[in-house]
């Protein structure tokens, strides 16, 4: 059997990349946490994190994990930040004018959400097998992004759930057309709790996983090629030797959450992660 091939590394525009040398550290800031597994501390939304520098920048980025932070390692803003820091906000930062901070910290999670519309949207446009809704996707992807350009008032009166309820219909459509290209009889865990399941080698070709619960599940050595995991929630999951090669709407901030090893086959144009096993 030849392999399957890989795509065009998807979402590669650099608005849709997170520039943190052009933000204002705002997921550093706007976002809570608390102290847990993935956090040494509890802060409270709209507080600058401790390790949040003068210039913007995480004095511990490249020791996150081993200093505690490992949640921060598996987010992801797809480019919302630069645009709230520097376009919808014209480059001028919450230290330099504290009265816009409130409003800049409720504005960035809603530009982070249409940017992650517009992350998937891109994706579905690079499947050559969804070209039955390329129209649609254009369209909405248009859309959103004169949105993300907007006033801050305007950001604010946005129906994120209304917009995200039209523009999945797209990418379920998209994922199923491109799914449907896979031979054989395709499962359906959509939804599914498959938290700490044994799934060790399983045949999950074409299969449609979104928004599945694979915490800590072993998926090692799994067959999730043209998989949809959009949505799935792979904190913990165990993909050593699994093949995730042309996986759908999987994301950088997923195979950041899950364990691999040098053995597991990711699409192209996400990264391998620095802690998976060599």
């Amino acid at each position: 059997m030849s392999p399957s091939p890989q795509r065009t590394p998807h979402a590669a525009h650099p608005d849709l990349q997170a520039d943190c040398g052009s933000c204002f550290g705002l997921c550093c800031v706007a976002l809570p946490f608390a102290r847990s597994a993935d956090f040494a501390a509890d802060k409270a939304a709209g507080t600058p994190c401790g390790n949040l520098r003068e210039d913007f920048g995480c004095g511990i980025h490249d020791r996150l994990r081993e200093r505690g932070y490992a949640g921060c390692t598996v987010f992801d803003c797809f480019g919302a930040g630069q645009k709230v820091s520097q376009v919808t906000f014209g480059g001028r930062s919450w230290r330099t004018e504290p009265g816009s901070a409130r409003t800049m910290y409720e504005v960035f999670p809603v530009v982070r959400q249409l940017h992650e519309l517009l992350r998937y949207a891109a994706e579905a446009l690079d499947l050559p097998a969804a070209k039955a809704v390329h129209r649609e996707l254009r369209e909405a992807c248009a859309q959103i992004d004169a949105l993300t350009r907007e006033s801050a008032e305007t950001l604010l009166a946005v129906d994120v759930p209304a917009l995200r309820a039209e523009v999945n219909a797209h990418l379920l459509r998209a994922g199923e057309l491109a799914r449907a290209a896979v031979p054989g009889r395709k499962k359906n865990h959509r939804g599914a709790d498959l938290l700490g399941a044994r799934l060790r080698g399983a045949k999950l070709r074409g299969a449609t996983l979104r928004g599945a619960c694979l915490i800590a599940a072993d998926l090692s050595g799994a067959d999730l090629r043209q998989a949809d995991l959009i949505g799935a929630d792979l904190r913990d999951t165990n993909l050593c030797g699994a093949d995730l090669t042309g996986a759908l709407f999987l994301t950088q901030p997923q195979l950041n959450a899950a364990r691999g090893d040098a053995a597991t086959r990711i699409p192209a144009g996400l990264r391998r992660p620095g802690h998976w096993a060599a």
